[in-house]
């Protein structure tokens, strides 16, 4: 069995309350819950889900996370 590891872009919505993650590497990894940890557990079951639809030429493929940068600008 293969181990991946996959770095999720989770929000807070201001107007609910709730979270919203996505997996940028991996097409349709996205869900919602109104807890950190029910989102948590939210993002195995979708990233598993969307695993098990991929070959493993397509696994091969996805992209490798490298980091997340701040940018600043003047309005």
């Amino acid at each position: 069995m293969q181990r991946y590891s996959f770095t999720a872009q989770i929000e807070r919505d201001n107007e609910s309350g709730g979270y919203t993650a996505r997996v940028p590497a991996l097409p349709g990894a996205h869900t919602q819950a109104e807890t950190l940890d029910e989102l948590n557990t939210n993002l195995k079951e979708v990233v598993e889900l969307c695993l098990e639809e991929l070959t493993d030429e397509e696994l091969a493929c996805l992209p490798e996370f490298v980091g997340l940068q701040q940018i600043m600008v003047d309005r």
